[in-house]
């Protein structure tokens, strides 16, 4: 008989702490080794997390919608099923209190102790409270420079007293109109909140629902944005894909879509154009080596997650075709571990699979572009014949906007890119596919 501990796992480097979203597993349930049994949440991915062992469920420890340390014990396994019938319900599961709210014992991430252990110092760096409340992610700490918001002022509900984004926006949204008026040149100022009429439904936001949020609006506060729009006759492309499509889903067993043939000649542009795979640090340019694409996959009912194609330079149209299946699969089934959400170079968004016919889609932080592409459709238009004349031909075409930030990136690097990958595109040759 033995008792196994399942802890909040942690899900990358800068994760300090997850939300239990969802128990998919009850208390006396039976469950298989690498069987899902929660849901978490964090501010980079929601995921599933499987059973490290077979066994039965005997307690859960943590409930739905509560935010714990990364190795907090969430739920515990008997091995035995003949003492898990024995044992005894478990208990309520209770919030974490913090080092903001209670003196009553806390565990405290070991970086946390660490840094609160030199007594020396204690004058210097303030209080544990405060340097506790200073530890928070680098997006509260960017959005709180940017408002000119001081974390250690904050009172956190995080773990140990962190100030979450949540808390930051709740005071941004909620200080003195005055404190707005003095805020920092550039920083909009935020109204009075909405209130709901009779008959409105009101809904809380879903964690992955805050999270995009969160993250468009420090993206769209961080970059200097602007767009600009292509046609591009994709008719080649179809013609290509139309003569190898049969084959190719019959080797491969993967649908062949255009997405691929674009990914393609989006990498071959930004080896050309490396200012479109850059980021920007404070004064410096970081020019990626690696192209790593992220694809923006919508999540039903609602929310936006990018998963991303590491190294995407280096794979064949099959790979391509495979990779971004998988992700968005994974995307979707809620199977994507945090390294596949992370360091994107470049990202492709496809809102006209929707319909959409062109838009200015938001640059994802640590990023300089994002390519939106428009629907793909038959088009008439006026092209030059054999002998010189105009005339009117059915074409292929699609709307492609770049969305680019201008710090860095000048509308006529982002014109030539575009201009290129016009080229690459409508040029495309038959060999090779």
């Amino acid at each position: 008989m033995a008792r196994i501990d399942v802890p909040m796992p942690q899900m990358g480097e800068s994760i300090a702490e997850g939300t239990v979203s969802r128990w998919l597993k009850k208390v006396g349930d039976t469950v298989k080794r690498d069987e899902p049994m929660f849901e978490i949440s964090t501010d980079k991915v929601d995921a599933e997390i499987p059973s490290p062992s077979a066994g039965v469920l005997v307690e859960i420890l943590i409930g739905e919608g509560q935010t714990v340390a990364v190795q907090t014990i969430v739920a515990r396994l008997e091995t035995d099923a003949a003492a898990a019938a024995a044992a005894p319900a478990a208990p309520t599961p209770t919030a974490v209190p913090s080092v903001a709210s209670t003196t009553a014992p806390v565990a405290v991430s070991a970086a946390a102790t660490h840094a609160s252990a030199p007594a020396s110092t204690g004058a210097a760096n303030g209080s544990l409270e405060d340097r506790l409340r200073s530890k928070s992610s680098p997006l509260v700490r960017k959005i709180a420079a940017e408002h000119g918001v001081s974390i250690a002022a904050l009172s956190g509900t995080g773990i140990a007293g962190r100030v979450t984004k949540k808390d930051l926006d709740a005071y941004l949204t909620n200080r003195p109109a005055m404190a707005s008026m003095h805020a920092p040149a550039g920083i909009e100022s935020h109204g009075p909140l909405p209130t709901a009429w009779a008959g409105d439904t009101v809904e809380s936001m879903t964690k992955i629902r805050r999270l995009t949020s969160e993250h468009m609006t420090a993206a769209r506060r961080s970059a200097a944005h602007v767009t600009t729009f292509w046609e591009v006759d994709l008719t080649r492309v179809a013609r290509i894909r139309t003569a190898m499509r049969k084959d190719f889903e019959a080797q491969s067993g993967q649908k062949l879509t255009y997405l691929p043939f674009i990914f393609q000649a989006v990498c071959m542009q930004l080896k050309r154009h490396p200012v479109l795979n850059a980021a920007v640090a404070g004064t410096d340019i970081i020019y990626r080596k690696a192209i790593n694409i992220g694809i923006a996959v919508a999540l039903d009912p609602s929310g936006l997650i990018v998963p991303v194609m590491k190294g995407a330079d280096a794979l064949s149209l099959t790979g391509l075709v495979k990779t971004a299946n998988d992700l968005a699969q994974r995307a979707r089934t809620k199977k994507l571990n945090p390294s596949d959400v992370q360091d994107a170079t470049f990202t492709v968004t496809n809102p006209g699979v929707f319909g959409s016919l062109l838009g200015t889609p938001i640059i994802p932080l640590g990023t300089t572009a994002i390519l939106g592409l428009g629907a793909i459709e038959k088009r008439p238009k006026v092209i030059a014949g054999p002998d010189g004349e105009d005339t009117i031909a059915i074409r292929t075409c699609s709307y492609f906007s770049l969305s680019f930030d201008h710090r860095v990136v000048d509308g006529g690097d982002a014109d030539r890119f575009m201009s290129d990958l016009k080229k690459t595109l409508e040029s495309i040759p038959d060999a090779g596919y």
